[in-house]
């Protein structure tokens, strides 16, 4: 072992443990048994995408048909660094629509909201800093994170009564703070991945407060949050889910709202990888300093983004008729989403299945302690493939049609009482 370590090639902090991404090792199993015995004995909830009732991944034909319709050379030609300028025109209304919040905005094109988060960390945050999540949050923070030389650490998102932990997060932002004088808190809401929670309006301006007291207090303290939207399209109805925006802004000049905005989510485009980094800035020179960090970092990471789905999405937005089309698609499948969200929360209420709070999104959390046992049991007895996550399960509604997610708690139950 000693002689293997000491003719290693690659940099020690770029040592990765070999195999595969646990869910998409689950996915994988699942696709497997579909083939074996067919769609229908089979609840594949292991796909962070929409699908359709019979499995098939939802491809908005608003999207695509506007896609098709780009010349050539829109699809084959390099965007911009920062990327087109009629998309970041758009991608603000698709941001923020009838939101809009008061302040200096700028956006820069990412590679998807993945991309928004990593320019973000590398941007905001110092090497070595921790950059605060939730403990319940997506993976891939701490990848991105450990990506860049930085780390993550969580505070508790549910308070007793399955709301925000206020005590929880203030503690540990204020810790952060004393340390390393700098924040950078990423928020991921609404309908939060994995468990669909949402910070409410009244919430926001309970943050709000807290964020204007401290940096008041604490002029040389600097606050970044990051707000992850990244599935804000499939939550609340019709704006609704945009109103925390306006609540957001008007802070001292040491506090700076961020907004990582997902196209690929939002307009089924996830191959495509679309998205944008926005910042409400107090000043236009912040503003202007957000776009040059985050400019350079896209020429020094990615270089440029996809110009056809930037091309998309600004076509889409900026045209009345094609807008109103692509908003109509997306609004009869959210009201899907929810729709099966419903059958899944009514039937573990009947049969008494504890979840984290639910308010909107693709993805519903179980609170559980053997949950890789309890997901190999349910694939290898049930036909039941389910995510497990360092706190528990992760049912994704997104991904499965209405009746089987009425029939889902009632496995999870009897599993859970099986091996907890």
């Amino acid at each position: 072992m000693e002689e293997l370590m000491s003719n290693r090639m690659v940099i020690s902090s770029s040592v990765r443990e070999a195999g595969n991404d646990p869910i998409f090792h689950i996915a994988e199993l699942a696709k497997k048994r579909i083939a074996e015995v067919g769609h229908e004995p089979v609840i594949n909830s292991t796909i962070g995408s929409l699908m359709d009732d019979d499995g098939n991944l939802v491809a908005f034909d608003s999207v695509y048909s506007t896609f098709r319709n780009l010349k050539d050379t829109e699809i084959a030609a390099y965007a911009s660094i920062a990327g087109i300028p009629e998309f970041l025109e758009n991608v603000v209304y698709a941001c923020f629509k009838h939101h809009k919040p008061d302040g200096y905005i700028e956006a820069v094109a990412t590679p998807g909201g993945t991309g928004a988060v990593r320019n973000a960390i590398a941007n905001y945050s110092e090497i070595g800093d921790e950059v605060l999540v939730q403990d319940w949050h997506w993976a891939p923070y701490g990848t991105i994170a450990q990506e860049n030389r930085r780390k993550i650490t969580t505070f508790e998102l549910f308070d007793e009564n399955g709301n925000f932990n206020f005590k929880s997060y203030e503690n540990k932002v204020l810790e952060l703070l004393e340390k390393q004088k700098r924040i950078l808190t990423i928020l991921n809401t609404p309908a939060h991945n994995p468990t669909g929670y949402n910070i409410s309006d009244d919430e926001w301006k309970q943050l709000v407060e807290f964020y204007t007291k401290t940096a008041n207090e604490h002029p040389d303290w600097r606050i970044i949050v990051l707000c992850d939207i990244a599935y804000i399209d499939f939550a609340g109805k019709g704006e609704s889910a945009r109103q925390f925006m306006e609540i957001l802004s008007g802070m001292p000049e040491n506090v700076l709202p961020l907004y990582a905005y997902s196209a690929s989510k939002a307009m089924t485009m996830y191959g495509l990888r679309n998205g944008a980094l926005l910042c409400v800035a107090p000043t236009q020179e912040i503003a202007d300093e957000f776009k040059a960090s985050c400019s350079f970092s896209n020429r020094g990471t990615w270089s440029n983004g996809t110009r056809s789905a930037q091309a998309t999405l600004a076509k889409i937005i900026s045209n009345d008729q094609l807008r109103e089309a692509y908003e109509a698609e997306q609004a009869d499948w959210r009201n899907t989403l929810q729709t099966r969200a419903k059958a899944f929360m009514d039937s573990a209420k009947e049969v008494g299945l504890k979840t984290c709070t639910y308010r909107d999104g693709f993805f519903i959390s179980i609170p559980c302690e053997n949950r890789e046992a309890i997901r190999d049991y349910l694939a290898d007895q049930k036909n039941f493939f389910i995510v497990a996550l360092k706190k528990g399960l992760r049912f994704a509604p997104c991904a499965v049609n209405e009746e089987k997610c009425g029939r889902a708690p009632a496995l999870i139950k009897a599993a859970i009482d099986k091996f907890d």
